[in-house]
């Protein structure tokens, strides 16, 4: 856990297949973050409004079960938490990418641990700067 509780320190997770999830979770958890998994847009953006404040980065699918998916996530909390590093993912070629907001990093899957940490990296020491 970080040592500094006022900071932010919560992964989330936010995927709706099980094995992916797990797997995002896992490289996440040799990190600095605590890591919450969330399988629903909706339930990440609910957690998000009680916990905010905590959360330093978002790592979603784009595609998600429920009406809700990952780029309408991501707008959301590019508007409500400018200062969270959102990463979003997808196996689906270029299916949403035209309407990405610009405060989202885009990883393609099938995407490396590495650039999962490198994001969980920057969101620990690099986070965005608030919107002015």
């Amino acid at each position: 856990m970080n040592e500094n509780q006022f900071e932010p320190h919560i992964a989330l997770v936010v995927e709706d297949d099980p094995d992916v999830r797990t797997l995002a979770a896992a490289l996440l958890e040799e990190t600095e973050l605590d890591v919450v998994e969330i399988e629903r847009a909706e339930d990440a953006l609910s957690y998000l409004q009680e916990h905010g404040s905590d959360v330093a980065m978002i790592f979603a699918d784009i595609r998600l079960a429920g009406p809700m998916d990952g780029v309408q996530l991501a707008k959301a909390a590019c508007t409500l938490w400018p200062t969270v590093r959102i990463v979003l993912t997808s196996g689906a070629g270029n299916d949403g990418l035209d309407d990405l907001p610009d405060c989202v990093t885009f990883m393609p899957k099938p995407w490396r641990g590495l650039d999962v940490l490198v994001q969980a990296e920057k969101a620990v020491h690099h986070p965005q700067p608030p919107v002015a």
